[in-house]
């Protein structure tokens, strides 16, 4: 006969509720999800099922999904949510929470214990530590989802209670954020960006918060509102509140004035001030460093939809002083490359290429709105801020008070005269006139500008000559003559003595930069396709440049490259070197620096290589070279082009290079390019390493058979091609096996009209960057 045990338990009210819930099929964590309130969407059909099929992949414990604010990230969490009540008997507990910036990791627990049922008095008297002990225990051993909506930072988790995510248990984790580095350190390497919808999604989105009536009532409207939702650029927030702001508007006339405010002040238009920039600023107010964020404001200087070269970009900041007091010119830009990517990780920025193949990043319109009307101080001080890129100008535009000008973009206009006019600009540190159509730049106009820092007059070819009074500059730092028609320096040049950064690429009409040397605080100076060349008496003048860091120049003649050889301090400086026109010995002179070297036993000694940061290298109508084994020294070459020099037989030749056994050449090389070579056999004698090799282009080389290639040599071939022509050496090509063959063959590009149209990628020089 068994035994009965008698037990007697004193049970509050509140508990006998709860198990009468759960009896009666009303517990809310054990049966289905609770939909929350959410309208149809346009164009996140694909997304939604993208993100959906990764939550349910088994392996897949924790899923972020990351973009900029007001692009529909929340909305899509929504759905997601809501589609779990469709799999109700896959999950016991569905947890959404809303994060948001600053939230305290007890508000987490509060919140996560409210949908559990643990919200009572004793859990009011609990610390962290035991609130999280009682999150986990209430969670363990059931099937889980955890939605965290917003996080701004990384949500430790385990110290909140919530337990591990496994294959085994099946319990998930997902997260929205504006930030792809918080999507890492929550542990999702390859989260999912929300995008900005398609032309044609952003139309239909438009239309429907508009309305079809109102887009009835006058035929003329339908154009014009198409107009004005491009100008949202595919953003649903900007989309739906300007959408709605407009869906009383039925004359043409009311339309047309919305896309003049768009254009010209769109922080002014009805809702941006209210409903978007305030989101939008968010992100911007994450940014924990006022360096960075003056980074991300600089950026609103150029037009919109512009695609702005990250060197060019940084070099800008190293003069404004936002990295820092850093004198080593490669620190200074490392650093800056780590700040731009904490603007790109914050959606804040895109990174996109340019058609030469430049690393860029561009800031999307309504985030180039916000940050403009951060700039002046939310629209207090509009003239802070002068930017009036790539607007039709003519002239200067008209300017209350110059004196509260702090930064003024021009840039992209149509400006030919700056005429006699005293402008009082006493506060201006950066002047953009790129781009323009200038022949006359009035002295007077620079007079006053005693805190102008950058100053780029690039790109404005007819150009001819600067006015003596730029020597009362005497802040400036950074001068962009790149592309203009000066013919000579102007002596009041010599006065700028804190000029860092001297960029006079392309510059055709420029023979003499005599007087360089006085220019002490340089410590960047772009030679690049100008007409001055590296003779003697410039070598001897910048071998006084004792801060120069990074050199750009074109070598013509032997006696040069002997003084460059001869002086490692300025052989170090050179990053980029464009070498043509030896008549007579350049052998030995290109030799040199294995000479140099000869008598080393060991080539590993780091002092050996010459050229230490040499990274593009244009080799042209050397007519007596043979071989280029010298750049053995060249460790960190990036781009190669060796053009119509006919005698070069091989690239890397065998006898020398055992000399120095241990180097491997071109392992940072990114873009080969052998043109008209007729006596080139070899590239090197064996397979090489290329682990960031991305093009291999080879025309008229009628003597090259075989590319120094093994299967492992390129390890993605994703981004990589071959170009060759003729055509037939193609099939003429010898392979190093079987399995190099297979590998490679479909990399090279047969189509002969691409390549002949083919952008090389180090083809701007601008702003330190590429320079054939």
């Amino acid at each position: 006969m068994g035994t009965c045990f008698s037990f007697t338990y004193n049970i509050d009210d509140q508990t006998v509720i709860r198990i009468f819930s759960y009896l009666c099929g009303n517990d809310r964590n054990s049966h289905g999800v609770e939909e929350m309130p959410s309208y149809p969407t346009v164009g996140q059909e694909e997304m939604l099922k993208k993100a959906w099929n990764r939550l349910m992949e088994d392996g897949v414990g924790i899923m972020g999904l990351h973009g900029m604010g007001g692009v529909g990230k929340t909305t899509l969490f929504k759905k997601i949510h809501n589609k779990l009540s469709e799999f109700s008997g896959r999950f016991d507990v569905v947890i959404w929470i809303v994060v948001s910036q600053g939230a305290q990791k007890s508000k987490i627990q509060d919140d996560i214990a409210e949908i559990l049922n643990l919200c009572d008095d004793e859990w009011k008297n609990k610390n962290e530590r035991n609130k999280a002990t009682k999150i986990h225990r209430k969670l363990q051993g059931k099937r889980f989802v955890l939605m965290l909506d917003d996080i701004w930072e990384k949500v430790d988790l385990e110290a909140i209670g919530i337990p591990s995510q496994t294959r085994e248990n099946g319990c998930k984790v997902a997260f929205t954020t504006r930030s792809r580095g918080v999507c890492g350190q929550m542990g999702d390497d390859d989260p999912m960006e929300v995008h900005c919808l398609k032309e044609d999604e952003a139309w239909e989105l438009f239309k429907k918060k508009v309305g079809e009536n109102s887009l009835r009532k006058d035929p003329g409207t339908v154009e014009l509102a198409k107009r004005v939702a491009e100008k949202c650029h595919g953003l649903p927030l900007a989309l739906s509140v300007i959408g709605e702001a407009m869906s009383s508007k039925t004359m043409v006339q009311e339309w047309e004035h919305a896309i003049d405010v768009l254009t010209t002040s769109a922080a002014e238009f009805s809702g941006m001030e209210n409903n978007i920039l305030p989101i939008l600023k968010f992100s911007y107010d994450s940014l924990m460093d006022d360096n960075i964020k003056s980074c991300f404001l600089y950026c609103a200087l150029f037009p919109e939809d512009f695609k702005i070269e990250k060197r060019s970009l940084i070099n800008y900041w190293i003069c404004e002083g936002f990295i820092g007091e850093e004198e080593d010119i490669k620190r200074a830009r490392n650093k800056g490359y780590t700040m731009l990517g904490t603007l790109i990780r914050a959606n804040l920025l895109t990174e996109v290429r340019s058609r030469s193949d430049e690393s860029c990043v561009m800031m999307h319109d309504v985030v180039r709105e916000m940050a403009l009307w951060i700039a002046s101080d939310f629209g207090k001080q509009k003239e802070a801020f002068v930017v009036r890129a790539r607007v039709g100008l003519v002239e200067l535009p008209e300017v209350k008070d110059w004196g509260a000008v702090r930064r003024m973009s021009l840039m992209n206009n149509k400006i030919e005269e700056i005429t006699c006019r005293r402008s009082n600009c006493c506060e201006l540190t950066t002047l953009f006139l790129q781009e323009n159509k200038l022949k006359n730049l009035s002295g007077e106009f620079l007079q006053s500008m005693q805190k102008l820092v950058v100053l780029d007059l690039s790109k404005n070819y007819r150009l001819g000559e600067l006015p003596e009074q730029i020597s009362e500059l005497v802040s400036l730092q950074f001068l962009d003559l790149s592309e203009t028609c000066i013919e000579q320096l102007p002596v009041g040049l010599q006065e700028l003595k804190r000029l860092t950064h001297l960029i006079l690429y392309d510059t055709k009409k420029l023979f003499s930069i005599r007087g360089i040397s006085r220019l002490l605080s340089l410590r960047l100076l772009n030679l690049g396709k100008s007409n001055v060349h590296g003779d003697v008496s410039l070598l001897k003048e910048l071998q006084l440049l004792k801060n120069l860091q990074d050199l750009r120049i074109t070598l013509s003649a032997e006696l040069s490259l002997d003084l460059i050889f001869g002086n490692q301090r300025l052989a170090n400086c050179i990053t980029s070197m464009d070498i043509i026109d030896f008549q007579e010995k350049p052998l030995q002179s290109i030799e040199k620096p294995v000479e140099i070297s000869s008598h080393v036993s060991e080539i590993n000694n780091p002092t050996i290589p010459c050229f230490t940061n040499l990274s593009y290298l244009h080799i042209s109508k050397c007519h007596s070279m043979k071989d280029l084994t010298w750049l053995l020294f060249a460790p960190n070459l990036v781009g190669l082009q060796i053009t119509d020099s006919r005698e070069v037989g091989e690239i890397i030749n065998k006898e020398k290079a055992t000399n120095f056994k241990g180097i491997i050449p071109f392992l940072k090389l990114e873009f080969l390019y052998l043109i008209n070579l007729p006596k080139l056999e070899s590239i090197c004698w064996s397979p090489l390493p290329f682990p960031v090799l991305r093009s291999i282009s080879v025309r008229d080389c009628p003597k090259l058979r075989k590319l120094p290639l093994n299967a492992t040599s390129v390890p993605r071939l994703d981004d990589f091609e071959i170009h060759m022509l003729p055509q037939k050496q193609i099939n003429e090509l010898e392979w190093e096996d079987e399995d190099t063959k297979n590998r490679f063959l479909p990399s090279i590009n047969q189509v002969i009209n691409y390549y002949y149209s083919y952008s090389l990628p180090f083809g701007s020089f601008n702003g330190g960057n590429y320079f054939l």
